[in-house]
């Protein structure tokens, strides 16, 4: 019995191949083997860890949105300097009653319209545009009865000095504060050189009133009269006359209508020929 049981045993050890195949380690087709599994792990982590993020990744800019922003026009900084108008022109010419562009102002008041008179009255420039005016009369020999040499200068000078003093009180203070009118002047400043020519040479005939509106202006026309007048007391007997006064009145409006007109392209010159801000 032992024999027979030591044959069917070696036997079976001769048949076991067959039957212990099956219990070897057949290896995983799919999952494969730990190292080669370790590898495609790291992989694939390097592959995700250097794809970016679509939650981070920058968005192209919308073609509507580029196309809005090319064709969005640049605002342009207006010039403030335009129709902007300054105390004094050349840095002498005194340019105190001339108002800026587009700007609205309180009425003045009595006392602020004679003020205004006194800046022009007593202004340095007004001491030497009377030696102008005295000189070129005394040389043209306008009064003769004034004589000649200093002591004929002096006489011209110091009447020169009254007329120009006289008018500034009468059209700025004294014939302003009765009718209630601004005697300043208001710069259109926008426009052609025609229209703006034509509303500086009206600005003698018409002028704001107090309450804000328009009317004809007595200051001009009234008070350079009374200036007019008021020179036959102090010019010689034989200059006084009505054709004198006349032609005095005159040459007083013709002064007034250039200098609006000095005043409305002041800022102008000011800016584009001396070019100043």
């Amino acid at each position: 019995m032992p024999a027979t049981r030591s044959v069917v045993l070696l036997l079976s050890l001769l048949l076991s191949p067959a039957l212990l195949r099956p219990q070897t380690a057949v290896p995983d087709k799919q999952s494969g083997s730990a190292p080669e599994r370790q590898t495609q792990q790291s992989g694939s982590g390097e592959a995700s860890a250097t794809q970016p993020d679509s939650a981070t990744q920058p968005k192209p800019e919308s073609p509507v949105a580029t196309q809005a922003l090319v064709a969005a026009p640049v605002e342009k900084k207006k010039d403030d300097s335009e129709g902007k108008q300054t105390k004094r022109m050349f840095g002498v010419v005194p340019n105190f009653a001339a108002v800026s562009a587009d700007t609205q102002l309180p009425p003045l008041t009595a006392r602020g319209k004679f003020w205004l008179a006194t800046q022009d009255s007593v202004d340095y420039s007004s001491f030497i545009w009377a030696g102008m005016q005295a000189g070129q009369s005394m040389a043209l020999k306008s009064y003769p009865e004034l004589g000649h040499g200093v002591a004929g200068y002096s006489r011209y000078y110091w009447r020169a000095f009254a007329d120009q003093a006289s008018g500034a009180y009468f059209t700025e203070a004294i014939v302003p504060a009765l009718t209630h009118e601004d005697p300043r002047y208001y710069t259109l400043g926008h426009g052609g050189f025609l229209r703006r020519a034509r509303y500086a040479l009206s600005q003698v005939v018409r002028t704001r009133t107090d309450s804000g509106g328009t009317g004809f202006n007595f200051s001009e026309i009234v008070g350079n009269g009374m200036e007019a007048g008021l020179a036959n007391l102090y010019y010689p007997p034989q200059e006084r006359s009505l054709h004198n006064t006349a032609v005095n009145w005159a040459a007083q409006l013709e002064a007034a209508s250039l200098n609006n007109l000095a005043r409305e392209f002041w800022p102008d010159i000011r800016h584009k020929f001396l070019r100043q801000k």
